[in-house]
């Protein structure tokens, strides 16, 4: 969810894992303050372009073959149909549906997810204290949606191995023995849902 933390940890892991960094090209999709301010048609322009934008992302990486190295992202692709989903009309649906199904097919699958949560009162707190313009009229409700999609999407996730962190009392950008014990944990996952307990304080 918008506010979680994915970058700050994909950082710190990428670190840890001396892994190469792949983060969701957010600041360039244009469409993305038009649609927070609640412009018409703005949800189908954004959607798509972070889409295409993804996709184009990942096939850039299996042409240059960095997938014999150790990566870390910040996404999976399928974020783009969970925003989908809850931004777009039944028809504006059809169409990107459409256009998922046949890009998804040549996206590389990850070989393990982490799943990052935390309640809609911190990820609002995160959201105002970081300052993003863009972000200033994202709506308490919204985000609330937001968890509860990504929530049961991975209720019902089995493609990967899956290790569920609440980052609630977790800051990985201030704690690196956080981030080490997390690695631990990451390094023992083999198969199945998981679920990380944050180191006592």
């Amino acid at each position: 969810v918008i506010g979680v933390g994915k970058t700050t940890l994909v950082e710190a892991l990428a670190e840890g894992l001396d892994a190469t960094q792949v983060l969701e090209e957010w600041e360039e999709n244009p469409f993305l303050k038009p649609f927070y301010d609640g412009k018409a048609h703005s949800a189908f322009q954004t959607e798509l372009f972070f889409l295409l934008s993804r996709y184009r992302q990942q096939r850039e990486l299996v042409q240059r073959k960095l997938f014999a190295d150790t990566l870390v992202a910040d996404y999976v692709f399928e974020k783009s149909r969970l925003f989908a989903y809850l931004n777009l009309d039944d028809s504006e649906l059809l169409i990107f549906e459409k256009l998922f199904s046949l890009l998804s097919e040549s996206v590389p699958r990850p070989d393990l997810v982490i799943y990052l949560q935390a309640p809609t009162e911190v990820l609002m707190r995160r959201i105002l204290s970081r300052g993003r313009p863009e972000e200033r009229g994202i709506e308490r409700d919204y985000i609330t949606e937001l968890g509860q999609a990504y929530s049961h999407y991975y209720f019902h996730y089995d493609a990967t191995p899956l290790l569920v962190v609440n980052t609630e009392d977790i800051d990985f950008s201030k704690r690196p023995e956080d981030v080490d014990d997390l690695l631990k944990q990451l390094r023992t996952l083999t198969g199945g849902t998981q679920y990380y307990p944050p180191r006592p304080r």
